[in-house]
């Protein structure tokens, strides 16, 4: 099965493109851009702590830490840690015309915050990615102002799908529960691979073995729900027989207190904590 949107060339993106912050996400999402044609002449990095990787792009023509007269940018993308956000955002002002874009993958910093530390009436995006972004198979959701045009909301996309799927919300209010599954959501498969090893050691199988069965199944079985045009629960009936192995073990996981009361439970715990960094 296709998916559309990591297939998107940036080679006629206008440029200049403002980086914020290198750290793993802002690589991620500048070797993707450089992946789909865009050019690194048109890029602009600001990271005090480059990586050697972003050096040496500074050599075919990426524009790091540059000194002089500030570029007007046509987007910006702020990539920094929420914790580092107060004093970093507010240094791209002078990088900020009539018609950038500002695209932040900030975690837990808001629309309000974000339009504050920026010049009025600035078009602004807020987007949540995760971790598989630094493989090109993340999913993003994202959601703008009242001041991103139809025009800047393409922009965004097309800057986002380089590192997976795209999604648009109409309210901010959700962007916690993104977080909460999606943004949080490769630690608990992560944690499931870890707890199928653990289960297959305590079954009797050597630890090796166990933690390659866990690692490849659950690498797989992601895979195929990825390629299929099949919902996640046909997928699991597929595999279940009636009166089987696979059913005497989902009696467990989907029984009284099973898997879906505890991740329900883990979303709501993680959606709120979510709201109270917010503030």
């Amino acid at each position: 099965m296709k998916r559309p949107g990591n297939e998107k060339t940036l080679r006629a993106f206008p440029g200049p493109l403002l980086l914020l912050g290198a750290g793993k996400m802002g690589q991620a999402m500048l070797e993707g851009w450089l992946k789909r044609g865009l050019a690194p002449g048109k890029v602009i990095v600001l990271e005090p702590q480059p990586a050697k990787s972003v050096k040496a792009l500074a050599r075919r023509g990426l524009k790091l830490n540059p000194k002089g007269k500030a570029a007007t940018a046509s987007a910006i993308v702020i990539a920094v840690k929420p914790q580092t956000a107060p004093e970093a955002v507010p240094a791209v002002q002078i990088h900020v015309g009539k018609s950038t874009l500002v695209l932040s993958i900030v975690a837990g910093r808001t629309l309000r915050f974000l339009e504050s530390a920026l010049p009025a009436g600035t078009a602004v995006v807020r987007a949540m990615p995760n971790t598989p972004a630094a493989i090109g198979r993340g999913i993003t959701v994202a959601v703008g102002n009242a001041r991103v045009s139809a025009k800047q909301r393409k922009q965004a996309t097309d800057l986002l799908a380089t590192i997976g799927a795209v999604e648009w919300a109409s309210d901010e209010g959700i962007m916690d529960a993104v977080t909460a599954v999606s943004g949080s959501g490769p630690a608990y498969v992560f944690l499931l691979a870890e707890a199928m090893t653990k289960a297959g050691i305590a079954a009797g199988l050597p630890a090796p073995l166990a933690a390659r069965l866990a690692r490849e199944t659950v690498a797989g079985s992601g895979e195929l729900l990825h390629r299929s045009d099949l919902d996640a629960a046909t997928l699991r009936q597929n595999v279940t027989s009636p009166g089987g192995t696979t059913a005497a073990a989902l009696e467990v996981l989907m029984g009284p207190g099973g898997f879906d009361e505890l991740l329900t439970k883990a979303i709501a715990a993680a959606t709120r904590r979510g709201r109270e960094l917010a503030g």
